[in-house]
């Protein structure tokens, strides 16, 4: 079964996007191929839903990030490689031998730059293999349990091919025979083409885990423990959002039985970068990546849904407060067919008045709450919504993230406390910039 989530929550948590600012995929995209960058891509798109699966993802990560690996192939040299290994566009082998014999035959006229470029391919895939070769013995050679000896065993076989005997005594500076160059050029590109496009493959993905391991290393991320989802529990210890810099971590977990979290606080406070933050690392977690905390431990999920800035739909006559309404059903279907799922809801229904919006929060979040398979957290600041649900039968947890006054300033902790918070501190930050003043010309 595939992870389920939908275009609103990719957006909502700025999961992908190359040139989008700050997305989580731009964190993690420091690879050095472009067949990295769409490897890496396809990851993001395509979250994983079993135990194992991401539990061996995220081990092979680490692999690479204890050993602090590094890319081995230089990148000029891979990137001319890959265009010669791509260029075999003859229909069988005798046409194949005829263009080498061809093109070498016309250096000698004086009309060398098709052979040069035939050359350049050949010398740098050449070394592309020889880097490989390295990189396979530099991991064997750990003291550590080698993780990744599937894809090693396939390398040293590709490597070791009786074709291949001749790249380790290849000297570039000597110009070698017609005979020569046409059978290494027709060995590589023609006779071990499958082989060949299996190398760049995993080149690719040593591309994306050392990038990836790397990143980990860098923004002190770390693995999460993947469980059986009928377990129901998602736990984070300093947890924090990986596009802040320096950002606050926080301590947050949800149980079969404690399986909401009601989240107050003032506006700034913190609320939607919090639940930004958990949404992002239940994704990145299915994935098998690395995390923005200290220790995640999570039973896996169906899928994750949010409703944090859905826009209005002019097109189709619908008012902010209808979109959100239309959002909301969406999510309810999802939940009612019993999938386990993490939902986050940043201020439900801010687009009506408060009477509709404090009625309507209370009845959905307690309804919510007696749906034990899904994992729920949903911010407000209409305080009196969070006291009417306290005195429901329900597994609500009540968080809030507070607000300090230095006089008129308000200071923001971005740190979670137990509770209810009643801060409410509009009026002051409007005070604070002379919204007032400046309508009245006295500013």
């Amino acid at each position: 079964m595939s992870f389920l989530t939908d275009k609103q929550t990719l957006t909502d948590l700025n999961i992908l996007g190359k040139y989008v600012n700050n997305s989580i995929f731009s964190i993690f995209n420091e690879v050095q191929t472009i067949g990295g960058e769409k490897l890496l891509d396809k990851l993001f798109h395509e979250p994983l839903s079993e135990p194992r699966k991401i539990n061996k993802r995220s081990q092979l990560f680490r692999f690479f990030q204890d050993g602090k690996y590094q890319f081995p192939v230089d990148n000029e040299d891979f990137t001319i490689a890959e265009q010669y290994l791509n260029h075999t566009d003859y229909p069988n082998s005798f046409t194949a031998w005829f263009n080498t014999v061809r093109i070498r035959l016309l250096l000698h006229i004086g009309l060398d730059k098709e052979y040069r470029v035939m050359e350049q391919g050949l010398e740098a895939t050449i070394r592309v293999l020889k880097d490989m070769a390295g990189f396979i013995k530099e991991v064997e050679s750990s003291t550590k349990e080698n993780l990744y000896t599937e894809n090693c065993d396939i390398l040293s076989k590709i490597l070791n091919d009786k074709q291949l005997y001749w790249i380790y005594d290849y000297t570039a500076e000597k110009r070698i025979s017609l005979f020569k160059f046409a059978k290494y050029d027709h060995a590589i590109r023609y006779s071990l083409k499958n082989e060949m496009n299996r190398l760049l493959n995993i080149i690719y993905e040593i591309d994306v885990f050392t990038a990836v391991a790397q990143v980990a290393e860098k923004k002190g991320f770390n693995y999460a423990e993947a469980d059986e989802k009928d377990k129901n529990y998602l736990l984070f210890e300093g947890l924090f959002h990986p596009g802040i810099k320096d950002a606050i971590d926080n301590n947050i977990h949800f149980y079969k039985d404690r399986n909401v979290v009601f989240l107050t606080g003032a506006n700034m406070a913190g609320k939607s970068t919090l639940m930004k933050a958990i949404g992002a690392a239940n994704y990145l977690a299915h994935m098998g990546f690395p995390v923005p905390a200290k220790k995640m431990q999570f039973s896996v999920k169906d899928g994750i849904f949010t409703s944090i800035n859905v826009p209005d739909n002019l097109n189709m006559g619908y008012s902010h407060f209808y979109a959100e309404v239309l959002r909301v059903k969406s999510v309810a279907q999802e939940v009612a067919s019993n999938k386990h799922l993490l939902i986050i809801f940043d201020e439900l229904f801010k687009g009506t008045n408060v009477k509709d919006a404090y009625e309507a929060t209370v009845a959905i979040t307690d309804a919510f709450s007696k749906k034990i398979n899904s994992t729920f957290i949903i911010s407000t600041h209409i305080m009196e919504a969070g006291e009417a649900l306290k005195d429901k039968e329900n597994n609500i947890q009540f968080l809030f993230l507070p607000t300090e006054m230095d006089g008129v300033t308000p200071i923001y902790t971005y740190k979670l406390k137990e509770g209810i918070t009643d801060d409410r501190h509009g009026m002051i930050i409007i005070n604070n910039e002379k919204i007032l003043e400046i309508i009245n010309g006295e500013y």
